[in-house]
């Protein structure tokens, strides 16, 4: 039976440093006698004679009396399929009088998957919006982030993602994941969830801005887990949409300073590119398997800027990303997605004949080319005016234009199917002379630009 040890030699915010007795290891759990209630927290570091403890609560009424006790084990999270349908904290608390017997426990830090056995994603997942669907398609077992910034809409755009993406004819969950976000924002979500009827689908993750900071470094290792067992051992098709991202690298920069660690870029510490593969690489397919996970992880870019660490980090990691835009919703377009800096790198992969439909990547470019065209006449415009253009020209603006009202703004309670949304894109070509559709084939143009 372990002991309760008296060693704690300093607290400095989140961390204990205590004095090393035994074997402890990195990565171990310990107890901690908070009064009558025992509380958790993590091995982080290990010396010869010293370790630190990462506590998973609040620390201001530890004192150095305080008593710690070492479990020999990791930091695990109970899984079934009857979770889904129930929200939990973000240490995997269930929230609600529901409760469910684990059918086993998995460490929270998963497993690498080995790159020999993973597949290569092909497998189109609709969303229902057209500006995804159509120009930066989501593929089964991919990893798209959703870049944001203050005052978008990103909430709204996630909580629609949840309601109506879909895998035809498949076994299809939702993992949604919340990090630091505020008390009115997980009210939003939890009224939106249950009413819309989304949440039956769904496994929630909440953590709140008062909840204890550290958790939130576990907020998503815990959804990643039970995300992987639904996907690789259930063989369900699972969604992991994470948010904010931000506040998540934010904490690991408050623990990395509590540690006194050298900062890395702006602050954070060097390893942040490290942890955050290891939560974005845990999406994927493997041999052998028939489920998939897929992750959205949302955050927001201080200032809009794609410098900023967070976002250029997570750029290199993930396959493309979802951008939002500021004067698309100052015109009242919603969603506010802006599909020239949108990317999805995998979307060949998932679209075309037998998957989405033939003409797909076609209207695609099309698309990009014409309302890239069109954005360069709109500038033009604002410095030379409109009596310079030639009559094409005009074509051009017009169908930038529309292509803003009727494509990009679909309002966060429509959901199109990519049939939809591709025939909206051959009515939107009809403002334009034939001979401009230059990146549409002449039997696509015959049969669909009636």
């Amino acid at each position: 039976m372990t002991k309760w040890h008296n060693t704690i030699q300093s607290i400095k915010g989140p961390l204990l440093i205590i004095e090393k007795s035994g074997d402890i290891a990195y990565g171990e759990i310990c107890k901690i006698k908070k009064g009558e209630e025992e509380i958790l927290g993590q091995i982080l570091d290990v010396s010869q004679d010293k370790a630190v403890v990462q506590v998973f609560q609040s620390t201001m009424s530890l004192d150095l009396n305080t008593k710690i006790k070492f479990t020999a084990e990791t930091a695990k999270v109970g899984v079934s399929e009857k979770m889904i349908g129930n929200i939990f904290d973000g240490m995997g608390r269930p929230k609600s009088n529901k409760t469910f017997v684990a059918e086993k426990f998995l460490d929270v830090n998963g497993k690498a998957i080995n790159p020999s056995a993973r597949l290569q994603p092909s497998d189109f997942i609709q969303t229902g919006i057209s500006t995804i669907d159509v120009m930066s398609t989501l593929v089964r077992g991919q990893k798209l982030p959703i870049f944001s910034s203050s005052g978008l809409p990103h909430n709204e755009l996630a909580a629609q993602i949840v309601r109506q993406a879909t895998v035809k004819g498949e076994d299809f969950v939702v993992v949604f994941a919340a990090m630091g976000i505020t008390n009115e924002e997980a009210n939003f979500f939890l009224n939106d969830f249950k009413k819309t009827g989304a949440l039956q689908n769904s496994i929630v993750f909440l953590n709140t801005a008062d909840d204890p900071s550290v958790e939130r470094i576990m907020t998503p290792r815990v959804a990643l887990s039970v995300a992987e067992y639904l996907a690789f051992e259930k063989e369900k098709h699972v969604l992991a949409v994470l948010t904010d991202f931000t506040n998540y690298c934010e904490t690991l920069r408050e623990v990395s300073s509590a540690r006194s660690e050298v900062p890395g870029r702006r602050g954070y510490p060097g390893y942040m590119y490290t942890d955050l593969a290891a939560n974005y690489e845990r999406a994927g397919m493997v041999k052998g398997c028939r489920g998939s996970l897929t992750q959205i992880p949302i955050l927001t870019m201080p200032s809009g800027d794609r410098t900023h660490p967070v976002p250029d980090l997570t750029g290199y990691i993930t396959e493309g990303q979802i951008s939002l835009d500021q004067s698309l919703l100052k015109k009242g377009f919603i969603p506010p997605i802006n599909p020239l800096p949108s990317l999805s790198r995998l979307m060949g992969l998932g679209i075309g004949k037998g998957k989405t439909r033939e003409d797909h990547s076609s209207v695609k470019d099309q698309l990009y080319a014409s309302y890239a065209q069109g954005l360069e006449i709109r500038q033009i415009v604002s410095v030379v005016g409109e009596s310079s253009l030639s009559d094409i020209d005009k074509q051009y603006l017009e169908f930038a234009k529309k292509f803003e009202e009727k494509f990009i703004n679909q309002g966060f309670n429509e959901s199109r199917d990519i049939t939809e949304s591709l025939n909206i894109a051959w009515n939107l070509f009809k403002l334009l002379p034939v001979q401009e559709l230059k990146k549409l084939k002449k039997k696509q143009i015959q049969r669909y630009l009636k």
